[in-house]
């Protein structure tokens, strides 16, 4: 999770519980960040006028004024695409035109920057049969929208583990596993890594400059599409 989706996600969750408190230490947890990442966070909304203030002693925390703040009412660009892999596997139910009708009408209150992001996103994911099924590590899905470098450290079919640098491109999903497409500097070529086999991985600052088709990969035309928000 970047730093703008944390900062909305803190006071969501202060709000959630407010009047009681929440502890650094607990939202530290909560967000996988180090205390000193939740007080200068804290700071920072502060100062740009959130109404979070501190109960001091043994039960304290930080609280935010209910009746001062507004419940969020957009989407960041990926939440927006989480919501159309999730409306993807409605697909032959009663609810699959529902959930259409329903993700226009948020993507219709966007703002038009955060709405174009969540295309440029939905674009780069691929989805085979009914919809995938395995997780994907934060720091891989942070890095396909941010556009950033990966050093894995990956387990073959066999177990056998490699290091490697590689350019996150999107992802390739069907209805057993989650797979990253990347650009392997070690292979020079377009690879998919299996997400669940994915046993390291650490962001690097260079940013990712390379694109992909459909084509590229080795897989039948017909059973490949790309995930759209329409």
């Amino acid at each position: 999770m970047n730093r703008t989706d944390r900062l909305y996600a803190l006071v969501e969750e202060l709000r959630a519980v407010s009047p009681r408190p929440r502890s650094a230490r607990w939202l530290a947890a909560r967000f996988e960040v180090s205390t000193r990442t939740v007080e200068r966070d804290i700071v920072a909304l502060q100062g740009s006028g959130v109404p979070i203030w501190a109960e001091p002693g043994r039960t304290g925390g930080y609280v935010v004024d209910r009746s001062h703040t507004l419940p969020p009412v957009n989407l960041t660009a990926t939440e927006a695409v989480a919501m159309a892999v999730a409306l993807h596997r409605l697909a032959g139910t009663p609810f699959a035109v529902a959930g259409g009708t329903a993700l226009r009408k948020l993507l219709a209150v966007l703002p038009a920057a955060d709405a174009d992001a969540a295309r440029l996103l939905a674009g780069r994911v691929l989805l085979v049969g009914t919809g995938p099924g395995t997780s994907v590590p934060a720091v891989v899905a942070d890095a396909v929208s941010a556009r950033r470098v990966l050093r894995l450290r990956y387990a073959d079919r066999c177990g056998v583990p490699s290091s490697r640098e590689v350019e996150p491109l999107g992802y390739l999903g069907n209805d057993r596993h989650w797979y990253l497409l990347a650009w392997c500097r070690l292979r020079d070529g377009l690879r998919c890594f299996r997400t669940d086999r994915i046993v390291g991985v650490e962001a690097l600052p260079q940013r990712v400059t390379r694109e992909f088709s459909p084509a590229d990969l080795d897989v039948p035309a017909d059973r490949v599409r790309r995930l759209t928000l329409v």
